[in-house]
């Protein structure tokens, strides 16, 4: 930590904000502490590998439990049941006709009403009788999607040897390669009620339905596989659904503890795959362990510079979990596969390779060692084109779309019924934030200046969950006393932003505290908050609920500091705005006033802008604008006085 006392000059009996801005924006806590600090908060909430039980029969009824928790609690919370459970909806829509034992169908598929995806079927020529099928997923593969050359080889080579390979496009690549498609955008679907995982799990789901459902498809004989994204998907899916018979997931995943350890190699990943709640008690190698008995292979690379190194993955999702493989007597169908060549990111030959191995034993088929005469026949990119409408929905406007339907009963007029509604509302909210209170474990005094007529003190204040925020108390030595009222002065740009607001405050005779609360300010200027606050998310924290709860003891700590009933705030931005407006909510007496510079109307702003996750992650709180908006907080916050200087417009388009 780097702590620096500054004097400056201050004209005598006025603050200016140029010279308190000195002050405010000098460092407290360094990036480098706040990171290890949220690291170190999210290891201990990592949920070990799961306990062996003593008996195959135990571990399968857990498993039950836990796949039925993490598909209807978690991935399809808020998503309509006509959607998740209707049957597969497939379109042919071409087909492409080889001189090489196999062909390629065209298909387009629903995901749910108005929303499209592409897929291809790799064919035998001569089809009959009951034969093995692959799912094959992307990873993030660019523009190209499923016309990607590894992927395009393997499926040609599933078909010259008698398999059936769906090729599915994915979210925000090839043929769904729209700006809304983008996967953070998965964060305004929980925004509006519904977890992002449900969609993702859906349209991978669905190419799963079609193989199920195939005339030629022999069911007991159906894999899945994929690198990277891919590889997530197929570890995800296959956890949750037993129709997937064996699998390969490549370099798609590890244990969140060594993503949040190995922090070089150790890739966040998109928001899907580390869903609101999914984390919640389990882990990757919970999903591993789900698999037993069923055959599979990991797969991982030597040196991948990416994301998941084979050294630092192995201990947890594999080591860890050989003994469910044992429960069952089927220690010889959990494999491993390590790529030493070219050892990177990869799905090249020698991983091909050493999945045609894994797929031939598993499925009963004549070794396949080979991919002789494949390469010639890679098709371009319009050559696989499928087609989708041209006013096919995205993740994001699906999530406008839901946001639009929402409907809320008015605030009751009537004051009795008011108390009675605001009662239920605020253990709603509570619930809805995951609001735990937190206390200050130690005020640390770091810094003091003391020029003209201005006095500060600057305080880092270390929070019972090992967490920190930081502010600087700021007064007029001639104009004010320890008993002035407060005002907490927060801004989405850190406090060096509200220095306006600071000094216009003090030179009415105020004590101010100008606050960053966690994820805002110089504190996180280097770092990347967004990835830690999906984690957050993932282990069913909220981050807005985390920084209301920073802000409510603040201020109970400012109110007591000075001797008063309540104390004043101000927040400039829209994030602080809806963190000062759900801590109000939930202790309606902390503040008498509440003042918001630069916010919004309604948190339809952040879909209608839209806000980018990573601009504002704290907002994106599962079931927020589905149960609350602005004007409902601002009702709970009743009797402090809401008041709005300035609002945020949405542009015209």
């Amino acid at each position: 930590m780097l702590f620096i006392a500054l004097g400056v000059s201050l004209a005598y009996g006025q603050s200016e904000p140029e010279e308190l801005n000195a002050i405010l924006k000098d460092e407290i806590l360094s990036p480098a502490v706040a990171e290890f600090q949220i690291r170190q908060y999210l290891v201990n909430r990592a949920a070990e590998p799961p306990r062996v039980p003593p008996t195959a029969q135990e571990w399968a009824s857990e498993a039950a439990r836990l796949r039925r928790r993490l598909l209807e609690d978690v991935a399809f919370h808020g998503w309509p049941k006509e959607w998740v459970n209707a049957g597969p909806q497939f379109e042919e829509a071409g087909v492409i006709e080889t001189a090489s034992g196999y062909r390629i169908r065209k298909l387009r598929y629903e995901i749910v009403p108005g929303f499209y995806s592409a897929a291809l079927l790799y064919e035998p020529e001569h089809l009959s009788g009951k034969i093995p099928a692959i799912l094959n997923v992307n990873g993030h593969v660019g523009p190209l999607g499923k016309a990607v050359e590894y992927k395009q080889k393997r499926c040609i080579n599933y078909a010259k040897h008698g398999i059936l390979a769906l090729n599915l496009e994915w979210f925000s690549f090839g043929e769904l390669a729209k700006r809304g498609n983008e996967h953070w955008f998965g964060a305004h679907l929980d925004l509006v009620g519904a977890n992002e995982l449900g969609l993702f799990i859906l349209e991978m789901r669905k190419g799963l339905d079609y193989l199920y459902n195939h005339p030629n498809v022999d069911r007991n004989r159906i894999g899945m596989t994929g690198l990277s994204g891919g590889g997530w998907q197929t570890i995800t899916l296959t956890a949750l659904d037993e129709r997937v018979k064996a699998s390969n997931p490549v370099a798609g995943f590890s244990s969140i503890r060594a993503r949040l350890e190995a922090k070089r190699y150790g890739d966040m990943g998109d928001i899907e795959q580390s869903a609101t709640d999914s984390l919640l008690g389990s882990d990757f190698s919970h999903l591993v362990a789900l698999v037993a008995p069923r055959p599979i292979l990991l797969t991982y690379n030597a040196e991948d510079d990416c994301c998941f190194r084979a050294g630092l993955v192995k201990p947890l999702v594999y080591e860890a979990i050989q003994h469910f493989f044992r429960l069952y007597g089927k220690e010889d169908v959990f494999e491993w596969h390590e790529n030493r060549d070219p050892a990177t990111h990869n799905y090249q030959l020698d991983n091909r390779l050493a999945d045609y191995r894994f797929f031939s034993k598993q499925f009963g088929l004549s070794l396949i060692d080979n991919e002789e005469h494949v390469a010639p026949e890679i098709k371009s990119y319009d050559e696989l084109v499928v087609g989708l409408p041209e006013d096919n929905l995205t993740i994001l406007s699906l999530a406008q779309k839901l946001g639009r339907e929402i409907t809320r009963p008015p605030v009751p007029s009537d004051p009795s019924a008011q108390a009675a509604w605001s009662k239920t509302e605020r253990a709603k909210l509570a619930e809805v934030v995951r609001y735990k209170p937190v206390g200050i474990e130690h005020l640390w005094s770091v810094a003091t200046t003391k020029s003209k007529d201005v006095q500060t003190t600057s305080y880092l204040f270390q929070m019972s969950n090992g967490l920190t925020a930081s502010g600087v108390w700021v007064r007029s030595i001639l104009q004010s006393s320890d008993m002035a009222p407060v005002t907490i002065v927060l801004d989405d740009n850190g406090r060096e932003a509200g220095a306006a607001a600071v000094s216009d405050r003090v030179n009415r005779g105020e004590q101010v505290l100008a606050l960053d609360l966690m994820f805002t300010g110089s504190s996180w200027k280097d770092t990347q908050p967004y990835q830690f606050a999906q984690i957050l998310d993932g282990f069913g924290d909220r981050p807005v609920g985390m920084e209301a709860a920073q802000l409510s003891r603040i201020a109970r700590w400012a109110r007591e500091r000075a001797g008063l009933a309540s104390v004043r705030l101000e927040a400039g931005g829209i994030r602080t705005q809806v963190a000062a407006l759900v801590a109000a909510a939930l202790d309606p007496a902390l503040f008498s006033t509440i003042k918001v510079r630069n916010g919004m109307h309604s948190l339809s702003y952040v879909l209608d802008l839209p806000v980018r996750f990573e601009q504002a992650p704290e907002l994106f709180c599962l079931d927020l604008y589905k149960d609350f908006d602005i004007d409902r907080l601002e009702a709970l916050a009743a009797p402090a006085k809401v008041t709005v200087a300035k609002y945020f417009e949405i542009p015209e388009k």
